[in-house]
C-alpha cells in the first residue's frame, strides 16, 4: 500500500470540513475521497475522522496527525511547483495573508498589479489581523508590522513605519500639550491592539502603559476619536500622513518618537523560497520602498 495514499485527502477533508468541498478543490470524486482516507485509516489501525450525514470532525489522534500531514502536502507542493518553473515566468497558486487596513491600503493594490504582469500567477489573499499560522494554514507569505518574535519563521524586511503621538487642534486647546512622557498621565490616552506605548528617552527604549480612556482593536476608529477631539493616540504613519497633513491632526513628543520598526514578508524556515514567491516578494520590497 502506498505510503502517500490518503494524506492529502485526509488534510483536504480536514481543512474543509466537507468530504464533497475537498473533492472539489483536490478535483476528485467523493467516492475516491472516501476510500483513499478509509485506506489511511486502515493503514495506521485507527480513526482519524468522525463522520455523520450532516458533518466531519477530528478524533484526537486525527487532530494529532493533521499537522504532521499539512506539512507534507506543503512541502509536496513546493517540490512540485520548484521542478515545475521551466522558465523564469513565474506561475501558479501564492497564498498569502496579510492585516486587514494595510492590505486593503497598501499590499491589495500592489498584488492586483502584480497578476496582470505576471498573469501565469494566481493568488489566494486573505486578511486578517490574526496571528494565523503559516504552516498549518498552508500560506506562502505572511505581511506582518511592526516586532517579530516567531522562530519558526524566516522574515524578509519590506519595509519601514513610523508611529506618531496625535491628537486634534481642539483638544490640545482644551488640555494642553504633553511636554514629556510623564505627562501622559494627565491626558486621556487611546490604546489599541497594543496597550503600551514605546519612547526613545536620551537613546535608550522605555515603555509607558497609559491608562485607556478609550481602548479599540481598529486603527481607524482611534483615528477618528482623536480627529473628534476625545484624546491622544499612537498611531503608524500610514493612519495618520494626510490628517497631519491637512491639520486635522498634530503631532506631540516628536523629540521622543520611538525608532521606526518594520513591514515584513515571513515564511516558513523550513520551506524554499520557490521563485515565484521570490519574485513576489522582490516586487513588494521595491513598491513599498518607492512609496515611503
Amino acid at each position: 500500500m502506498k505510503a502517500w495514499q490518503g494524506i492529502s485527502e485526509f488534510a483536504a477533508v480536514a481543512e474543509q470540513q466537507s468530504f464533497t468541498a475537498a473533492a472539489r478543490q483536490l478535483r476528485l470524486s467523493v467516492a475516491q475521497v472516501s476510500r483513499n482516507i478509509a485506506a489511511l485509516e486502515h493503514r495506521l489501525q485507527m480513526q482519524l475522522l468522525y463522520r455523520s450525514t450532516r458533518s466531519v470532525s477530528l478524533t484526537e489522534e486525527g487532530k494529532l496527525y493533521l499537522p504532521h500531514c499539512q506539512h507534507l502536502v506543503a512541502s509536496l507542493r513546493d517540490a512540485d511547483q520548484a521542478i515545475q518553473q521551466r522558465t523564469q515566468q513565474p506561475q501558479g497558486l501564492i497564498r498569502i495573508t496579510a492585516p486587514v487596513y494595510y492590505g486593503e491600503r497598501f499590499i491589495a493594490p500592489l498584488l492586483n498589479d502584480f497578476l496582470h504582469i505576471y498573469p501565469e500567477c494566481r493568488l489566494d489573499f486573505q486578511l486578517t489581523n490574526e496571528q494565523v499560522d503559516l504552516i498549518e494554514g498552508s500560506y506562502d507569505v505572511a505581511i506582518r508590522l511592526g516586532q517579530l518574535g516567531n522562530p519558526r519563521l524566516r522574515a524578509r524586511k519590506l519595509g519601514s513605519r513610523r508611529h506618531f503621538v496625535v491628537g486634534s487642534p481642539a483638544y490640545f486647546e482644551e488640555f494642553g500639550r504633553p511636554q514629556d512622557i510623564n505627562a501622559l498621565d494627565a491626558h486621556r490616552c487611546f490604546t489599541g491592539t497594543v496597550r503600551q506605548w514605546r519612547f526613545q528617552v536620551e537613546g535608550k527604549l522605555e515603555t509607558v502603559r497609559p491608562e485607556s480612556y478609550l481602548h479599540c482593536n481598529n486603527g481607524l476608529a482611534l483615528r477618528d476619536a482623536a480627529m473628534k477631539g476625545l484624546g491622544l493616540a499612537m498611531l503608524p504613519d500610514y493612519y495618520v500622513t494626510d490628517s497631519l497633513a491637512n491639520g486635522q491632526l498634530e503631532e506631540v513628543l516628536a523629540d521622543y518618537r520611538q525608532p521606526d520598526d518594520g513591514i515584513w514578508a515571513l515564511y516558513p524556515e523550513n520551506r524554499q523560497v520557490i521563485p515565484k514567491v521570490r519574485v513576489l516578494l522582490d516586487y513588494l520590497s521595491e513598491k513599498l520602498i518607492l512609496e515611503k
